[in-house]
């Protein structure tokens, strides 16, 4: 084959293939136009609307009724020897309201005394009050997908801690205030048995 065959054979071949790439391209759709601006994910032309479907709410969480139900077995332990509820301290237990009074201790004594009450409070109400407590030299962080708020002192008549724990979460207050009377583990046993 001479060479000048061979360069109208390569440039018949060339201009076939050419012709082939023409023809699949006419074939092929259109590109999408790139989209405009930085999205991440699926992008719309409109901004989404709101639904009329209602988000699911958390069910309202229920205030134990039992002074002893709330604890743990090992904070119950350490309350051994420690009364409840003794009738000189007024009204405790279940409330007309709802809400629940846990009181330990002995009225022959003005130390070792531990108060809890757990009532219903709304977020407004309940925020305002925690908010009011840091400007009192409480410390308050966000455990447990609620808000803690708790401050101790020495007790200004004896030689013992008295100190106050608050706990907030769904509508729901835990308020204890003690005297000389800290369970280890009190205020995460109480927490645990009202909302888990």
């Amino acid at each position: 084959m001479t060479l000048r065959h061979r360069s109208k054979t390569t440039l018949l071949a060339a201009s076939c293939s050419l012709l082939a790439l023409l023809v699949l391209a006419g074939c092929a759709p259109d590109p999408s136009p790139a989209p405009t601006g930085s999205t991440l994910g699926p992008s719309s032309s409109a901004t989404p609307t709101p639904t009329a479907t209602p988000t699911p709410t958390a069910s309202p969480v229920a205030i134990p009724t039992d002074c002893r139900e709330i604890l743990s077995d090992a904070v119950l332990a350490q309350l051994a020897d420690v009364p409840l509820n003794d009738p000189a301290f007024g009204a405790a237990g279940a409330q007309a309201d709802g809400s629940l009074t846990c009181i330990w201790g002995s009225p022959a004594t003005d130390t070792g005394r531990l108060t809890t009450t757990i009532s219903k409070k709304s977020r407004g109400p309940a925020l305002d009050m925690l908010n009011a407590l840091v400007g009192e030299g409480f410390s308050c962080y966000t455990p447990n997908n609620g808000t803690r708020c708790e401050k101790v002192w020495v007790d200004p008549q004896y030689p013992v801690n008295d100190g106050r724990t608050l706990f907030w979460r769904d509508d729901v207050l835990i308020d204890t205030q003690y005297v000389g009377l800290a369970p280890s583990g009190y205020t995460d046993a109480v927490i645990s048995r009202v909302f888990d």
